[in-house]
């Protein structure tokens, strides 16, 4: 998963981020169950930008744009593999980053107009595939020694 990546892991800056992403996707959930479609999917897309921001962030790397496939390829770069789906659903998500929000994503109608319960769902499943992995990544650094001189944020 990490390859031969060794580096300091600043668990502080990563639990700030993962909290965030993983409060965004309960508030993805939410809005899904009221029947608001689209904010479920442009929060589910948050959530997994989120995730991937705080994984890169405690690994010292810079995690800036909106762009969830270049994150999750910016991972790949510095060593991190990052399996085919999940690039997949990266793609599937980015798509819900404007259309969710903008009426003139379409022709006419507003966007809630355009969502439904299925996508929703959909959505929801691909942001908590990458928070799982996002985790799991995480998880195996700090426990493969990668945290021996851990930045905690207090330096």
């Amino acid at each position: 998963m990490l390859g031969e990546v060794m580096v300091l892991l600043n668990e502080t800056e990563f639990e700030r981020w993962f909290r965030q992403a993983e409060q965004t996707l309960r508030s993805a959930e939410h809005d899904a169950v009221g029947g608001f479609w689209n904010w479920a999917c442009f929060k589910a897309e948050q959530a997994a930008q989120f995730a991937v921001k705080g994984l890169l962030r405690a690994l010292g790397e810079p995690a800036f744009g909106h762009a969830l496939t270049q994150l999750l390829a910016h991972l790949t770069c510095i060593g991190i593999s990052v399996p085919q789906h999940l690039h997949q659903a990266g793609r599937e998500l980015e798509r819900e980053y404007i259309p969710t929000r903008y009426a003139d994503s379409y022709p006419s109608g507003s966007p809630y107009e355009f969502y439904d319960a299925m996508r929703a769902q959909q959505a929801l499943a691909l942001s908590r595939q990458i928070l799982d992995f996002v985790w799991e990544v995480f998880r195996h650094a700090r426990n493969a020694g990668a945290t021996e001189g851990t930045a905690t944020g207090a330096d």
